[in-house]
């Protein structure tokens, strides 16, 4: 069973007792200990905000707020790849501080979108159309293009690349700990 797999578990859980027989909290307590050894802290909210918060168990229950938190926490996590890479040179104006700041969040929303859920909306993710040919779309890939102009989108395939990696490392981090 994959990491993902036990963190939905774990979540999903209705006992969370832990004891010898009981085991649910394990996977919630390895993605704890894997944001604070990571150094990061973003990737328990990644995995939570990924599978989590799609399933409502009750009435009061949703996952907007994380939603909201981790877009908050991207953005200003994409700023700042920005600035240090360079992206634009360095503003001058309010005008060109406004500009950047702008790209910066449309790069955040667009790859954070793209990461969560990047299938093909033609072919629903399959990649072959039904007359089982390729989907012209994605070109049998399964994933949807990126749209925007040429910079932005080589922005956004980068920080979906960083996105992608922060959730790797996180996952690789906490499954590591319960083998442990």
């Amino acid at each position: 069973m994959s990491f993902a797999e036990r963190y939905v578990s774990s979540v999903n859980s209705s006992d969370l007792r832990d004891d010898d027989r009981h085991h649910a909290t394990d996977a919630l307590a390895a993605s704890a200990i894997a944001d604070e050894t990571g150094g990061v802290g973003l990737g328990s909210l990644l995995y939570r905000v990924k599978y989590a918060d799609g399933t409502v168990h009750k009435l009061f229950e949703s996952g907007t707020n994380n939603l909201a938190a981790l877009l908050r926490i991207w953005v200003v996590a994409v700023t700042e790849k920005a600035q240090a890479r360079k992206w634009v040179p360095t503003p001058r104006t309010a005008w060109d501080m406004d500009a950047a700041y702008g790209l910066y969040r449309r790069v955040a929303e667009a790859s954070l979108a793209h990461w969560m859920d990047g299938r093909c909306n033609t072919c629903n993710g399959t990649g072959i159309q039904v007359t089982q040919h390729a989907c012209p779309s994605c070109k049998g890939t399964k994933r949807a293009q990126i749209v925007g102009g040429r910079l932005e989108s080589e922005k956004i395939a980068d920080m979906v690349g960083e996105l992608e990696g922060l959730y790797q490392a996180h996952g690789g981090r906490a499954a590591a700990m319960l083998r442990n």
